[in-house]
C-alpha cells in the first residue's frame, strides 16, 4: 500500500513566559552542543553516544537526535539555530475533552504534557488516526516564529489507498491569467482565475521597490512572507477544487510539465512586470500540493511533456492559430478557449501533431516531408510539429521507427 506522510505545524496552547524562555534558553543549549560536534572529526563523531555529553542538561533522547542531525549535515559550518528535535520513542500524545496535548521531556529526569491547538479539521482527522493506532507517528520538532510564538511540528505517516487503473483523465493547464483550467475528456471544463492575484503581485512588487529604495530590507522580507503565505493558501484551494473535480468525474489528474519553464527566454517588457514575470509564477508549488493530495483521494496523477499542447487542435491534431485567449483550427474550423484547447489536449495526451496548417499536404510531400502523428517512444518525445523532424534526423523522410502506423484522415 502506498503511504502518505504529513508534517502539522501546530501551535501550543497558553503557553506560559517561563517556558517560553525556557525552551529558548535549552535551544540555544541545543545549538552549541550541535557545533560542539561539527568541530571533531569525522571518525569521532561515528563513535558519539549521550555518554559523551553527560554535562548536557538536556534529555539524552534529544542529543542523540543532536547527534544524528550533525552527522547527516555534511555541508553545513556552523549551526546558527538548531531546532530541539526527538524521535517518535520519546513523545506521547493524550486528548482529555477536545483538547489535545503532548508530553515529552526537554530536561533529563522531567517529563510534561502541554496543551496544542488544533484548528483545521484535516489536522484533527490525524490526531485522531495516531490515537486510534491507525497513523504511525514520526519525529517532533519544537521551533519558534520570528513573532515568539512556538509550534509543535509533527510528522506523520499512513497508508492511502492504491490509485486504480484508468485510462479517463482531467487535463490541467497552468496560466497566469487563469491560474488552472481543468478538462475532462468529455470537454466539461473548470476555469480557477483568481484573477485579484495578479493585483496582490503587482502590489507588494511595488512597495518592495519602494522600501528598497529606502533600505528598509526587514521590512521588504517580512513583505516577500506574506504574499508567499497567500500564495500557497491560493495553491491549496486550487489544488483541492481539482483534486475534487477530478473525483467527481471517476478521472485521474494529467499536468504539463514544467520543468526548466523559467530558463526559456522571455520579453524584456514581460519579465519587467511581476503579474507576468514566469520567474515568480509558483507552478511548482501548485503541482506538488495537487499531487500529494490526489495520491491521499486516490486519484491518480501523472505528468506530461508540455511542448505544443497549447498549439495543437484537440479535435483533429492540427496546429493551430492561437491570438491570445482563443485558439482557431484552420484544418477543422474548430474554435475555443486557448487554456480549455490545452487543457483538453493534455488530458488526452498521447503524442505530437505534425500536420502543418499553413503549408498544403502537397507541398510538405513535394518537399519529401510526411505528415504522420508522432507516437511516444520510450524515454520521451523526440519531435516538433514544425517539419516533423526530431532533432537531429536526417533529410528526406521520417524513418519508419519515428512514423506511426495510423495518420488521421485526409492525410493519406
Amino acid at each position: 500500500m502506498p503511504t502518505q506522510t504529513l508534517t502539522l505545524k501546530l501551535p501550543f496552547l497558553n503557553l506560559n513566559q517561563v517556558k517560553s524562555v525556557e525552551w529558548s534558553r535549552l535551544r540555544e543549549a541545543n545549538t552549541a552542543l550541535a557545533n560542539r560536534i561539527l568541530a571533531m572529526s569525522r571518525a569521532e563523531r561515528r563513535k558519539l553516544t549521550t555518554a559523551s555529553f553527560k554535562d548536557s542538561e538536556l534529555s539524552s533522547a534529544w542529543v542523540n537526535q543532536t547527534i544524528r542531525n550533525v552527522n547527516k549535515s555534511k555541508k553545513v559550518k556552523v549551526f546558527k539555530r538548531l531546532p530541539l528535535e526527538t524521535n517518535n520513542q520519546n513523545w506521547t500524545l493524550h486528548k482529555v475533552g477536545d483538547t489535545y496535548s503532548i508530553a515529552f521531556g526537554l530536561l533529563r529526569g522531567v517529563k510534561k504534557r502541554v496543551p496544542l491547538v488544533v484548528h483545521q479539521a484535516n489536522h484533527r482527522a490525524v490526531l485522531e488516526g495516531i490515537l486510534a493506532g491507525t497513523h504511525r507517528k514520526g519525529s517532533i520538532k519544537l521551533v519558534q516564529s520570528k513573532k515568539g510564538v512556538w509550534y509543535a511540528c509533527i510528522s506523520v505517516t499512513w497508508e492511502v489507498p492504491r490509485p486504480a487503473e484508468t485510462t479517463r483523465f482531467v487535463g490541467v493547464d497552468r496560466g497566469q491569467h487563469h491560474l488552472a483550467v481543468a478538462a475532462t475528456p468529455e470537454g466539461r471544463s473548470l476555469f480557477l482565475s483568481f484573477g485579484w492575484i495578479r493585483h496582490v503581485r503587482r502590489h507588494y512588487a511595488t512597495k518592495r521597490r519602494r522600501l528598497q529604495r529606502a533600505s528598509k530590507h526587514k521590512t521588504v522580507k517580512r513583505l516577500e512572507q506574506k504574499e508567499q503565505r497567500i500564495i500557497r493558501h491560493i495553491n491549496h484551494i486550487l489544488s483541492k477544487k481539482l483534486v475534487a473535480f477530478a473525483k467527481e468525474h471517476n478521472c485521474g489528474i494529467r499536468m504539463e510539465d514544467l520543468t526548466g519553464i523559467r530558463n526559456s527566454k522571455q520579453r524584456k517588457a514581460t519579465k519587467s512586470r511581476a503579474d507576468q514575470n514566469r520567474d515568480l509564477w509558483p507552478y511548482y508549488d501548485l503541482e506538488t500540493k495537487t499531487a500529494y493530495k490526489a495520491l491521499s483521494a486516490g486519484v491518480p496523477f501523472e505528468k506530461v511533456p508540455a511542448a505544443y499542447t497549447s498549439k495543437t487542435c484537440c479535435r483533429c491534431g492540427a496546429i493551430g492559430v492561437r491570438n491570445r485567449h482563443s485558439f482557431r483550427c484552420e484544418r477543422c474550423g474548430y474554435q475555443g478557449h486557448t487554456d480549455h484547447n490545452a487543457a483538453r489536449n493534455i488530458g488526452a495526451w498521447l503524442g505530437l501533431s505534425c500536420l502543418w496548417v499553413n503549408r498544403p499536404v502537397r507541398a510538405l510531400s513535394q518537399q519529401g516531408i510526411v505528415p504522420v502523428v508522432l507516437q511516444v517512444p520510450q524515454g520521451g518525445v523526440h519531435g516538433t510539429p514544425h517539419g516533423c523532424r526530431p532533432p537531429g534526423s536526417p533529410k528526406g523522410n521520417l524513418p519508419p521507427s519515428w512514423v506511426s502506423e495510423t495518420s488521421p484522415k485526409g492525410l493519406a
